[in-house]
């Protein structure tokens, strides 16, 4: 898109994620300016427009996503509805963040990015650890030797079932048509692609899968093994059955280990041989805010995002290879 002054965005979708985490940094970043919402309930789309000082409501997405006054759209829908809208915005031409995980197949966050490539337009998606100083500062741990060379990766994540889950209500994130994978859909991407990101690229990965409660109809447990490219050695185990939440993840090296939290606010600990010490770095109370402002700093300024749709697809594929052996 040509350098502007101002950036006008649209967001389809103001559930949850919108109110505090990604939302207000859209308004908080320099040259951007969150100027119209939509939600399919016009009444809840002027409301969230009332709150925010948001110019402009739409219950109809098409509108929105056409409106000439808007430059770029964030899409913080559902998985199952990031294909179709996602779509429409390629073929109106505009830039593009797309809530994670960008699709719920690999085939269709291949069409997406295929979409936007033939547009000749920006396509981000919002893994935003990518973009958090606490994870960069892991990093850069990393890239320094902090630990030596790096062997291997593990991570465990789990959780208790929630109220939710007993009541058997509807619950998206657990609806096998709309994410296959669960939780694991939701939550293991945000650190599968923050893998890619602090050691390269996945090489090769298997994973075994199955639905130990029977409380919904997406899958609740999954164990999985990789290798990146560079001969680092990975392991996930993701569960949403347990008695306690954990939320673990240990990167080994030849000459110590670091460990730190995808999700929990935890401290950085680094150990090796001569020594132990400890890193807190907090999030902005926008979580998206670092995100957001590196975005704009791709459209402004022509400096490449760290989470983009070629990334975003990459991860598909992992996720994809180790939901590939579903156990039924």
């Amino acid at each position: 898109m040509e350098k502007q002054t101002v950036i006008n965005w649209g967001i389809i979708g103001c559930g949850d994620v919108t109110e505090v985490k990604s939302g207000p940094a859209y308004q908080k970043v320099d040259n951007f300016k969150l100027t119209a919402v939509m939600r399919r309930n016009a009444d809840l789309a002027k409301d969230y427009a009332q709150r925010h000082n948001v110019e402009k409501h739409y219950a109809d997405a098409n509108a929105l996503i056409n409106d000439p006054y808007i430059d770029a759209i964030y899409i913080a829908t559902p998985p199952d509805t990031h294909k179709s809208l996602g779509l429409l915005v390629a073929a109106a031409g505009k830039p593009c963040c797309i809530e994670k995980p960008l699709a719920p197949t690999l085939q269709e966050s291949q069409t997406l990015l295929a979409a936007f490539d033939e547009a000749k337009v920006p396509l981000f998606v919002a893994y935003y650890r990518r973009s958090l100083p606490r994870f960069e500062k892991v990093k850069a741990l990393l890239d320094n030797g902090d630990i030596g060379v790096i062997r291997h990766i593990n991570w465990h994540l789990s959780a208790p079932a929630s109220e939710l889950d007993k009541s058997k209500q509807t619950n998206w994130r657990t609806d096998k048509a709309v994410a296959p994978g669960g939780y694991f859909d939701d939550l293991a991407s945000h650190g599968l692609n923050l893998f890619a990101h602090l050691l390269g690229d996945f090489e090769q990965v298997k994973g075994i899968s199955l639905n130990q409660q029977g409380l919904y109809s997406a899958i609740d447990a999954v164990s999985a093994c990789w290798m990146h490219k560079n001969g680092i050695t990975g392991a996930g185990s993701w569960n949403f059955g347990t008695g306690a939440r954990h939320d673990n993840v240990v990167i080994y090296g030849s000459e110590g280990e670091i460990e730190f939290s995808i999700f929990d606010d935890t401290v950085i600990n680094i150990r090796s041989h001569s020594k132990q010490r400890e890193i807190y770095i907090e999030h902005p109370e926008n979580v998206q805010f670092y995100h957001v402002q590196n975005i704009r700093d791709q459209l402004i300024d022509g400096m490449p995002h760290p989470s983009n749709g070629a990334s975003a697809v990459h991860t598909s594929w992992v996720m994809d290879q180790i939901l590939s052996d579903v156990i039924v």
